[in-house]
C-alpha cells in the first residue's frame, strides 16, 4: 500500500496527478497552515506564449491561519475572470472544450472554502483521468505530530508500508530522519516533465495547471502523460 501526502492546491500542474496515480491512499493535507501567494491559491496558465498567474483571493483572520479555515474573497470578482480567461485563452484549442465543464466548477458562490475548491476540482479532474485511489482529508482522521512524524503516522495509520514524496520535500525528509528506521518505506516521486504541443506554440513552456495539458492533449492522451507513457504523434501537431 503506497500513501501520498500532499496539500491541496489550486489547479495543480501534472505532477500533482502523477502522483495521485501511485497512490493507493491519497490524503488532502489539508489542515496546515495557510501560506499566501503560494501554490494554494494560484497557479499558471498559457496565455499569449508566456505564463500567466491564476490568483484566488484568499480572506484571513489571522497571520497563522489554518488552510482549510481559509475562505476565497468574492468581493474581487475573480471567479468569472478565471473561467472567462481559460474559456478565452483554451476554448478553440484541441481540447479546450473538453474542460469547461471541470473548470466551471470555480464559479459556484456556495464553495467559499479554499480547500472545498481545490479538492473539488482536483477530485473531478482526478475522475476524468479514471485516477482512483482512496481520497482522504487529513482533518478528517485526526493525526497530530510535527512534519515527518505526523506523515509517518498517517501512513501506519492507514496501514501503507510505503510513503512517496515529491522530491522538493528530500531536504527536510532527510534532515528529520523520521523515516530511516521506520517500518515504511520511503520513495521519491519520478516524474520527467516532457513537452507536448502547446497549439503551436514555438517554445514549450513548462510546469503549467492541468488545464494546459488536457486542452492540448485531451483527457486520454493527458493520462498517458501523467502516467509517463507519452510520447508525441502526428496527431497531436
Amino acid at each position: 500500500m503506497k500513501c501520498v501526502i500532499m496539500q491541496p492546491t489550486y489547479l495543480p500542474w501534472s505532477g500533482y496527478f502523477n502522483l495521485i496515480s501511485q497512490a493507493d491512499v491519497f490524503v488532502f493535507l489539508d489542515d496546515g497552515q495557510y501560506e499566501r501567494s503560494s501554490w494554494q491559491n494560484r497557479n499558471r496558465v498559457l496565455v499569449d506564449g508566456k505564463a500567466q498567474w491564476l490568483t484566488v483571493p484568499a480572506r484571513r483572520l489571522e497571520l497563522s491561519q489554518a488552510f482549510n479555515t481559509v475562505q476565497v474573497d468574492d468581493k474581487r470578482g475573480w471567479r468569472q475572470k478565471h473561467f472567462r480567461l481559460i474559456k478565452q485563452t483554451y476554448g478553440k484549442h484541441r481540447h479546450g472544450s473538453e474542460i469547461l465543464d471541470v473548470v466551471s466548477g470555480i464559479t459556484d458562490p456556495a464553495v467559499i472554502g479554499l480547500v472545498d475548491l481545490n479538492t473539488k476540482l482536483i477530485l473531478e479532474f482526478s475522475r476524468r483521468l479514471d485516477l482512483t485511489p482512496r481520497f482522504v482529508r487529513s482533518s478528517e482522521i485526526g493525526i497530530s505530530g510535527q512534519r515527518s512524524e505526523r506523515l509517518l503516522r498517517i501512513c501506519e495509520h492507514f496501514g501503507c508500508d510505503e510513503y512517496l514524496s515529491p522530491k522538493g520535500a528530500a531536504e527536510y525528509l532527510a534532515r528529520d530522519k523520521v523515516f530511516d528506521d521506520a517500518p515504511v518505506k520511503l520513495s521519491f516521486q519520478q516524474f520527467a516533465v516532457n513537452p507536448y504541443p502547446q497549439n503551436k506554440n514555438p517554445v514549450f513552456v513548462e510546469s503549467l495547471s492541468i488545464v494546459d495539458v488536457v486542452a492540448n492533449l485531451g483527457w486520454i492522451r493527458a493520462r498517458e502523460y501523467i502516467l509517463g507513457r507519452y510520447s508525441p504523434t502526428l496527431e497531436d501537431i
